[in-house]
Formats: C-alpha cells, sequence, structure tokens
C-alpha cells in the first residue's frame, strides 16, 4: 500500500512539474516572431566592404542568454552571446559577392545590445559611429527579447570600385521578414533597396546590361502571370488567327502602354490614391468591352486602334505593378523600362504562338462564330465580376476636390493622349489607303 501511494505522488510531482515546464516564460525562447525588421548599410572603403547590420535580438533563438536576476541581461557576460547570434543567424546567411565571386568570411568588428529608442540607424555615419560610444552596462534593466543587435562586419576585397551584390537569407529570422539596406557606392549617391524575405541576388550597382535581363524576365513573367492582361489579349486573338496582322495588333497594345508606363515611371503620372483602383476599373472594363464586341462582330482594320487605346490604360496597371522592381534599376531606369516592355513584348508574342494553333485547332470541330461567342461570353463574364469588385472598392475613395493642380494635371494628360490619339488616327488612314 504504501509502494502504491509513492508511485501515486511521483506520478503527481511529475505531472506537475511538465505542466510548470510548459507555460513557463522560457518555453516561448523558440517562438519565431511574426515580423522583423532589419536595417543594413554596405560601404565599400578601400580594401573593405563594410556591412552594418541592426537586427531585433528577439529573431536571435537558440542562444544562451545570460541573465541577472530578475530575468534582465547581464551585459557584463552577453559578448559570448551576441557573437554566437552573429555566427548562427548573420554571418554565414548574408551572401556578398564581388564581381560574381563570394566573399570570404567576414570579421566581426564589433557586435552590441542598443535599446529600441535608440535612432542612429537612421544614417550610416551616425551608425558608425555609435559603435564608438559607451556599450549598456547593467545600470540598465533590459530583457534579450526588447533589444537590437548592431553588428559591424568588414570583408576583405579587390577594389571599392567592384561590382557587389548580396543575397540576404534572412528569411528565417520571422514569418515576415523586411529589409531595409542602404548601399553607399564610393563617389556616388546612395541607394535604398525594400526587401523582403529572401529576394534572391540582388545587384548593389547593376551594370546596364544586368539591369536589362532582370527587366526583361520579370515583364515576360508579368505578362505570363496576370490574368487580366491575359483574358485581354485572348479577347484580342479569338475573331482572328493569322499571326503576323495578330503581332501587328500586340505590338500596338506594347507601344502604347510604353508610353503610360514610361511617364508613370518618371513620376508624371497622378499620385493619387484613388487612380490605381480607377486603373483596375478600366483594365477590367476594357476586357468587358473587347468580349462584348466580338460577340457582337469586330474589325482588322480598326481592332488594333483599339488596342493602342486600351493600351494606354494597361501601361498604367504596369506601372503601379512595377514600383516595387524599380529599385533594381540602379542608374539605369530608362534602360529598364524599356527591356520591361521589351519581356512584355515577347510574353505576349509567346501568348499569341500558343492561342492561333489551340484555336485553330479548337474551331476544326466547333463552328468558328458559335465558338467565338461562347469563349467571349466566359471572358466578358469574368470581367463584369471583376467591374463589379472593382467598382466597389473604387467607391470607398471619396471623389477628388478639384484644384488647380488636379485641374492642370488632367488638362496635360488629355492634351498628351489627343496627340496620341492624333497620331494613331494618322496611322491608321494611311494604312487604309495602302
Amino acid at each position: 500500500m504504501q509502494t502504491l501511494q509513492y508511485w501515486v505522488r511521483l506520478d503527481r510531482n511529475f505531472i506537475l512539474a511538465a505542466a510548470l515546464l510548459a507555460f513557463a516564460p522560457g518555453a516561448r525562447a523558440h517562438d519565431i516572431p511574426d515580423e522583423v525588421r532589419v536595417q543594413a548599410f554596405v560601404k565599400p572603403e578601400g580594401q573593405a566592404l563594410k556591412l552594418l547590420v541592426r537586427v531585433p535580438l528577439k529573431a536571435m533563438r537558440d542562444v544562451d542568454v545570460p541573465q541577472r536576476q530578475g530575468g534582465f541581461l547581464d551585459f557584463a557576460r552577453v559578448d559570448s552571446s551576441l557573437r554566437d547570434a552573429v555566427a548562427l543567424w548573420l554571418a554565414g546567411e548574408i551572401e556578398l559577392y564581388e564581381n560574381d565571386a563570394r566573399l570570404g568570411k567576414p570579421k566581426l568588428v564589433d557586435a552590441r545590445v542598443s535599446l529600441e529608442s535608440d535612432r542612429s540607424f537612421a544614417a550610416y555615419e551616425s551608425a558608425l559611429a555609435h559603435f564608438k560610444d559607451p556599450r549598456l552596462g547593467n545600470d540598465t534593466e533590459l530583457y534579450w527579447n526588447q533589444g537590437l543587435l548592431d553588428v559591424l562586419l568588414a570583408y576583405p576585397v579587390r577594389s571599392e570600385r567592384s561590382a557587389f551584390s548580396i543575397r540576404p537569407r534572412l528569411e528565417r529570422l520571422g514569418i515576415k521578414v523586411n529589409i531595409v539596406l542602404r548601399f553607399l557606392p564610393p563617389g556616388g549617391e546612395a541607394r535604398a533597396f525594400d526587401l523582403h524575405g529572401d529576394p534572391g541576388l540582388v545587384r548593389l550597382d547593376p551594370r546596364w546590361h544586368q539591369a536589362a535581363l532582370r527587366f526583361v524576365y520579370s515583364g515576360f513573367l508579368h505578362i505570363l502571370q496576370g490574368s487580366d492582361h491575359l483574358l485581354f489579349v485572348l479577347c484580342l486573338v479569338v475573331p482572328f488567327r493569322r499571326f503576323w496582322p495578330l503581332a501587328a495588333i500586340v505590338t500596338a497594345f506594347t507601344v502604347a502602354h510604353s508610353v503610360t508606363l514610361i511617364m508613370t515611371a518618371l513620376g508624371h503620372g497622378p499620385d493619387a490614391l484613388w487612380f490605381p483602383p480607377l486603373i483596375e476599373l478600366l483594365i477590367a472594363a476594357s476586357i468587358f468591352y473587347m468580349a462584348a464586341e466580338n460577340v457582337l462582330g469586330s474589325s482588322l482594320q480598326r481592332r488594333w486602334i483599339i488596342a493602342f487605346a486600351f493600351g494606354l490604360v494597361h501601361g498604367f496597371g504596369f506601372a503601379y505593378g512595377l514600383q516595387q522592381l524599380l529599385q533594381f534599376a540602379g542608374s539605369h531606369l530608362i534602360t529598364s523600362l524599356l527591356a520591361f516592355n521589351l519581356g512584355v513584348e515577347l510574353g505576349q508574342l509567346l501568348v499569341l504562338i500558343v492561342l492561333v494553333p489551340l484555336l485553330s485547332f479548337l474551331f476544326r470541330y466547333l463552328p468558328e462564330r458559335v465558338g467565338t461567342i461562347i469563349i467571349s461570353l466566359v471572358v466578358g463574364h469574368t470581367a463584369w465580376h471583376w467591374l463589379l469588385e472593382r467598382w466597389e472598392r473604387l467607391s470607398r475613395f471619396p471623389w477628388p476636390t478639384l484644384d488647380a493642380a488636379t485641374l492642370a494635371s488632367a488638362i496635360r494628360w488629355l492634351i498628351a493622349l489627343l496627340v496620341l490619339a492624333g497620331l494613331a488616327w494618322i496611322a491608321a488612314h494611311k494604312r487604309s489607303h495602302r
């Protein structure tokens, strides 16, 4: 009987201890933070490349943290833990390249803890000077997950004028990781990058051909991944299945959206909050119109003019989707924009190469007029639902105020559109005579 009571008490104590461990604060030490914001500076100087990084300490998991009474950081013994955190989470995960050759292991110049209220990383000079300030001491009561880790790393390089690239593989730091990176080339203007997760290889100062290749690829993928643009091209193709006339129509669409895309990217487009939702609504309206015209009857002679007109609208949509990508253009903005348009054109031509024989094969077993109407009705039904959804989204914005600046901007764009419409009419007139 006594043996039985002994085992019952032992089991009860074991369950109690397990419950205490499960709900103890230390059990959350391995939790992944929801959002992590990393600040970084990259600056080549002489034979060294300096990398300054600030990251929340809550993202530095699986590190043995020395604590004082009350759970506060023991600053007298924290240096070893900071070095472990840098080696585990930063030094091996941030890849830096000089002329496409990965740089070797960096030298850890300094690693220290800062308060969340510290603002020294607002600029490179103040961030670098911060490493010369006195360190925090045990007169500061700070928990590990409430501080910031500031790190200064130095990489040996051949020349400060080399072409540098970076791949910050820091997506493991949190569920959502945002990296604000600034590159300071020698004698040049600082460049800012807003990166998310693992952005892949980022060329900090790309050559023109490197930027062009990246944007050609991005434009190619953009047209293939954009369902609204693909449906618009489908509506262009369905009634006419001759490749070269269709290529001319698609090229007119590309030329038109290139105009509004480049003007908007250069800062000449409307910047009101309601304008992007309006463009999304107009894109849906363009698809619905093209589908309706296919059902009622379309003409090859005027189809390319309509494609040109709607291309102006789609160009705004491309521009607003391109804003995040422009940070990778470096000093080659115009080259990158033209390369993006080239990628879009290549993507559209690929769609034509696939759609023309596919539709020709389909219409062998289905009357052409019936097939055109069925496909156009399905596309028009989708566009109509988009119209309703996007109108509801646009209606949440207040109507714009008609001040002098708004009217002046509207007049400038109206004049530009009238000029483009006149050029399109002249081209159509000459083409009809030929």
